[in-house]
Order: C-alpha cells, then structure tokens, then sequence
C-alpha cells in the first residue's frame, strides 16, 4: 500500500513547491504616489514686476522767514488747500518796527548833513573866487559834501533793506498748493531761513518706489508701466520713469525711482499707497511655476517632468530667469503642454509612478 502512495505524493509536493516559487518572483504591484502638478505654457503678461510706493507732490516748496523773531500767528492748518500769496505765519513786527523808525531817522540825518555840506561847499566857493578862502579850504569842503552824499546814499539803501525786513515779517506762500507740514507753533522763536510750512504744489503727481539693484535695467526698459492705487484698484493710470536715484540707500540697497503719474484726477491724492506695474518686452518664453516645483539636490534648479504615458517622472534640469511674487519664471529647459510636479518633489525619484491629485474645492 505504501508502494502506490509515495508516487502519487511526490507530483503534488513539485506542483506545491513550484507554485510558492511562482509567488515569491511577482514584485507586488507599485503605488502610485499623489503629486500635485501644473500644465505648463509660455504667457506675454508674466515677464514683469510689481512694486508697492506713495504718492506724492512732483514738487513741494519748503518755506521759512527771511528775518528772525517770535512768531505772533499761525494762520493755515496741515491739510488746507491754500492760493500763491496766501498768509502762513506772522512773526512779531515791534522790532521790525522800531528798526523802521531808526532807518528812517538816520535817513533825514544824512540828508540834513548833506543840505549843510552843500551849502557850506557853495559859499566856499563864492568866497574862494573873491580870494576870502584859501584853496585847500575849498577842496575840504568839496570833500566833505561828497562824504555827506555817500552817507546819505547809504542811509536811503539800509532804509530800504530795513523796509524789506518789515514786509519778511509776514510769510507768504510762493505756489498754490496743499500744506503738508508745519513745524513751527505761535510763540516759537525761529531763526532767518528756518523751515516752518512745507507745501505740495498743485499739478503733477509722482510715485516714489524702491528698485532692487538687480532690476534697475529692466525698469529702464520696461514696455509700459501703470500705476494702481490701493484705494481703487479697478482703474490704472499710466506712468512714465522720470528720474532715477543714481545710487543705492545705503541700508536697503535699493534705488529711489520716481514714476510721474499720468492722466490724475481727483482721485489721487497725497499719501496714498499705490502699486507700479512694470511690463517688460516678452519674448514669448518665460513659463511661471510655484516656487515649490524647484528642485535643487545639486544646488542647480531642477523639476520633476511627468510622462503623460506612464505617468512617472523624470528628473530635468531647467534655466530660473528671475523670481516674481507668485513663483519664478523658467527661461529654458521646459516646453509648452508638459506637466511639472509642483508639491512633493521632495519625496520623489526617477522612473517613479505619480498620481496627480487634484485640487480641494
């Protein structure tokens, strides 16, 4: 009995033996791991940048007295909206006055002195030609009118100087504007051509942005640009590059550029925070990814390319042109319609089967 069931046991023991083989040599299927990821394309509007500033006056008038002296009235606000002329301070005018006084005096005493001179030279004169008065007494009185008539003159001109003084007492604005500052109070004493109002001149409006050293020639070449306030960013005005800081803050290390605004309306005013966006000339090859989608294992830029086929990646090397706000923009290295991996990229390695998951709603 034996002899018939050992044949029939050693078959079934092969057939077992070879099917856990069979088992052992199957890989088990891979998974797919979830990636998010971006299908790429060339854009006209991406090549560009955006930089936040204030408006301001193109120009501003910084005005002080002419003369020194206690300050008796303030007669304008920060804010008020004043005409060329118009009356800002009034100093103390009693000193003003009293040197007024005192010009004018000295003035009627050179010409007294004066009218004595000439007459004195006249009668000189008459008893100079009937021999009464020796010749040199004639040249000294010829002498002393002439002294007495350049003291007067300098008399008259010093009244004049003093009569100006007077006027320096009340300050006057130069420009129709708004008043921006005032840094003097009544009762203050100020000192002659100390500043005390500040005001914006009417017309022109100027954006005011600072400009990395990296991309000061592309502001110098850029296509158009246009300004966007912060209060209502539905309109944009354009703008024009209108002068240039020709070196750097020396704590940013950044540029000054100032951006006249065109076409201004009432709706911009002093102070206000605005946006210049800067549109350079697109060459129609510049692809914009999520700073995410980097990869740099070698300290060179990389991203993960996803086979449409397959759907694994394969690591690619690619050129950064320069970053922007929303990502960075690839210059070479990528084509139009691929799919880049844009979170995960970390975790991924060549020929590795991806699923792209798709957004949250």
């Amino acid at each position: 009995m034996r002899r018939f069931v050992r044949p029939l046991l050693c078959p079934l023991a092969l057939a077992l033996a070879v099917a856990a083989c069979s088992r052992a040599g199957t890989p088990p299927p891979e998974d797919a791991r979830p990636v998010r990821a971006l299908r790429v394309g060339a854009s006209a509007d991406i090549n560009g940048a955006t930089y936040s500033g204030e408006i301001r006056a193109r120009r501003e008038a910084a005005l002080g007295f002419m003369v020194g002296g206690r300050i008796q009235q303030r007669a304008v606000e920060i804010g008020d909206t004043v005409p060329k002329g118009a009356v800002l301070f009034r100093l103390d005018p009693t000193d003003a006055a009293l040197n007024a006084n005192a010009s004018r005096s000295q003035v009627a005493s050179a010409r007294s002195q004066y009218e004595q001179a000439k007459a004195d030279y006249a009668r000189f004169s008459q008893l100079s030609g009937m021999q009464y008065v020796s010749r040199s007494e004639l040249d000294k009185a010829r002498m002393n009118l002439q002294t007495a008539q350049e003291a007067l003159r300098a008399a008259e001109a010093n009244n004049g100087v003093v009569a100006n003084q007077a006027s320096y007492t009340t300050l006057r604005s130069t420009v129709a504007g708004v008043v921006t500052s005032l840094e003097a109070e009544s009762g203050q004493v100020v000192s002659a051509g100390q500043v005390v109002a500040r005001i914006a001149e009417d017309g022109e409006r100027e954006l005011i942005v600072s400009v990395p050293e990296s991309r000061i020639d592309e502001l110098r070449r850029a296509r158009n640009l246009s300004i966007e306030l912060w209060a209502d960013p539905a309109h944009r005005y354009p703008g024009r590059l209108r002068e240039l800081s020709p070196d750097a803050d020396s704590v940013t290390r950044t540029y000054t550029a100032k951006i006249s605004v065109l076409g201004v309306d009432d709706a911009v005013r002093l102070g206000m925070t605005a946006k210049l966006h800067v549109a350079l000339p697109s060459t129609g090859t510049l692809r914009l990814l999520p700073l995410t989608a980097i990869y740099d294992p070698d300290g060179k830029p990389h991203v993960w390319v996803i086979d449409p086929k397959t759907q694994r990646v394969a690591m690619r090397q690619v050129e950064l042109a320069h970053a922007q706000d929303d990502g960075v923009l690839v210059s070479r290295g990528l084509r139009d319609g691929e799919v880049v991996v844009t979170a995960g990229v970390h975790m991924l390695h060549a020929g590795q089967k991806v699923r792209v998951a798709k957004p949250a709603s």
